[in-house]
């Protein structure tokens, strides 16, 4: 047994199955592959089948059973850096090194992937690079020589804007704020001195905050539940496994404010009468990981995270679990099978994670943004909360814009602007590119609005009216010259890639809905019936939230060109 491996197996002597993740972590950066030997050793170690170490490794496309070139090199194309050419970069990537897409040069140096959005829409095209015992880092915008000539990641500086109320003041867009810039937690101070954990929960609640992944769940009545639940101990997980195309905005706030995404995650773990918490970040994101592991040592150092929290006899643990590459564990249920080392199958609901979450205990789990409103309503108050936005949409929210804008980027805007002032506005993105075509609203997972339709007021309540969804606040924009067939056959692949395979109506569907928006130039008779009907099956029938919205594009496009499908 290599030297290194030895050493890596021996710091995870005792633990379990729920150590898989990051000990396969450490493995895969340094020798770059988890070969039969060493998956042997890990399944003794945490004393996990070997079949089962196997099945995790298959399951995350980071992870790699079989040897790469020393560096591989991952290209998003995805419809946000498909727009950017990143076909073209690619086809260069791959012309310079005599390969095609998957394999590794005769070298044996240089490995090159097509891969899923990387979360870096605004700076596109994006690519993610990851080197034998170095781990990963990302470039954007990539060119074929930038990832071919060794450098490391190039400086990068992301478009910040909007109105700074809630989330991106004292934001800078190149760097991290420190722990003297943010502040000593004073709303886990103040929690912790003047308020008990339902106090916290009934403030939240008040405030009308609703989760910004997509579900737009009461936030305070989730916590409720969670502390009501008597099985023993609690959980607070923020889910950071932001995966969706076109979706970027967690990746800022934890890359430029981590100490506001942990102050949030403690205020939780101290309203639902947790000690434990974790914050599951996706594997593409290797520099907004790097940041929240300084600002949790900033923390635990001051005494504002870890035992003993600010001198009381509550402590907050923090770990930080990094993913692997699957889309699959944004899915709450699906991210707690990851954190205990398992493929990351969904579960079915009920039970809810309210009474049996992550190691079926009482779970309370919010995305970045939702924990990153939470300490400013603390210090301010529910009143100060709900002086933005409507009665059913309150406070603010982030807007991931990319595409064809002037000014793509992470924009903070009050709920009920609307779509028009946040393509067009000074203080937003500056305007369109071009001749407007089309709106994705809501991410892959989102529906499309015509250039008639952006006059829409961005609300819960207004959207809903035209059949449209807020999703996460990625908006994607396309001008006249984008061929809207290609954009959803884009869409059609990230979906038939990230499909878990667990339940058929999503297997089957999104694999047959690829094949037939593939051949649309020349359609087969009853093709459109065939769309609409895989659609329908997949929204209604599948077993989670993947499934149930990989057709919401589609559809969307059907009803609103229906020229680009043609009928028998």
């Amino acid at each position: 047994m290599p030297r290194e491996l030895a050493d890596i197996l021996q710091r995870y002597q005792g633990r379990g199955r729920e150590a898989l993740l990051p000990l396969l972590w450490e493995v895969q950066t340094a020798f770059g592959h988890v070969d039969a030997a060493a998956a042997r050793t890990i399944s003794q170690t945490l004393r996990v089948p070997e079949a089962d170490v196997y099945g995790v490794i298959g399951f995350y496309t980071l992870f790699n059973a079989l040897p790469e070139g020393e560096t591989t090199v991952h290209i998003c194309t995805d419809p946000s850096c498909a727009l950017a050419g990143s076909e073209e970069l690619l086809e260069h990537t791959c012309q310079a090194l005599g390969v095609q897409p998957e394999e590794t040069a005769s070298d044996g140096r240089f490995t090159v992937k097509r891969t899923t959005c990387l979360g870096l829409c605004e700076h596109a095209p994006a690519a993610l690079v990851a080197r034998r015992g170095e781990g990963l880092h990302s470039v954007a915008p990539a060119d074929a020589q930038t990832l071919l000539n060794g450098a490391k990641t190039p400086a990068r500086a992301d478009t910040l804007g909007g109105k700074a109320h809630i989330f991106l003041g004292g934001a800078a867009g190149e760097r991290a704020q420190s722990l003297a810039e943010y502040g000593d937690y004073a709303a886990l101070r103040r929690a912790l001195t003047e308020l008990t954990p339902e106090q916290v929960s009934a403030e939240v609640e008040a405030a009308g905050l609703l989760g910004r992944g997509g579900a737009a769940f009461p936030t305070g009545l989730k916590w409720k539940f969670t502390r009501e639940a008597l099985a023993q101990p609690h959980y607070a997980i923020c889910n950071a496994d932001e995966s969706e195309p076109g979706t970027f905005k967690d990746r800022v706030l934890m890359e430029h404010k981590p100490h506001q995404v942990l102050e949030g995650l403690a205020l939780c773990a101290y309203a639902i009468g947790a000690q434990e918490a974790y914050i599951f970040i996706r594997g593409e994101y290797p520099e907004a990981e790097g940041r929240l592991r300084e600002a949790l040592a900033e923390a635990e150092a001051a005494g504002l995270l870890g035992e003993r929290v600010m001198g009381t006899d509550w402590s907050c643990r923090v770990e930080i679990r990094r993913g692997a590459g699957a889309y699959i564990c944004g899915e709450e249920t699906a991210l707690f099978e990851a954190i205990e080392g398992k493929r990351g199958y969904p579960r079915l609901k009920p039970p809810y994670p309210t009474t049996n979450g992550l190691f079926d205990r009482p779970t309370a789990i919010n995305n970045v943004e939702t924990l990153s409103a939470v300490p400013a309503i603390v210090r301010q108050g529910a009143g100060w909360f709900r002086q933005w936005g409507t009665e059913k949409s309150s406070g603010t929210k982030l807007f991931s814009v990319s595409g064809h804008v002037r000014r793509p980027g992470t924009y903070e805007a009050p709920f009920g602007v609307t779509l028009r002032e946040l393509l067009e506005g000074a203080d937003y993105c500056g305007g369109v590119q071009g001749t407007l075509q089309a709106v994705l609203l809501g991410g892959a997972a989102g529906v499309f609005l015509r250039a008639d339709e952006i006059d829409v007021p961005l609300t819960y309540e207004d959207l809903q009216t035209l059949g449209a969804t807020m999703g996460s606040g990625a908006v994607m924009v396309f001008n006249d010259t984008v061929d809207l067939r290609e954009v959803l056959r884009e869409l059609a692949r990230f979906f038939a890639h990230e499909s878990c395979g667990k339940c058929y109506p999503c297997q089957f569907g999104t694999q047959r809905q690829l094949e037939i928006l593939e051949r649309l130039d020349a359609p087969l008779p009853g093709d459109r019936a065939r769309l609409l009907d895989i659609g329908h099956t997949m929204t209604e029938a599948s077993l989670c939230g993947l499934g149930q919205t990989a057709a919401s594009a589609v559809l969307s496009a059907m009803s609103k060109w229906p020229q680009l499908f043609p009928s028998e």
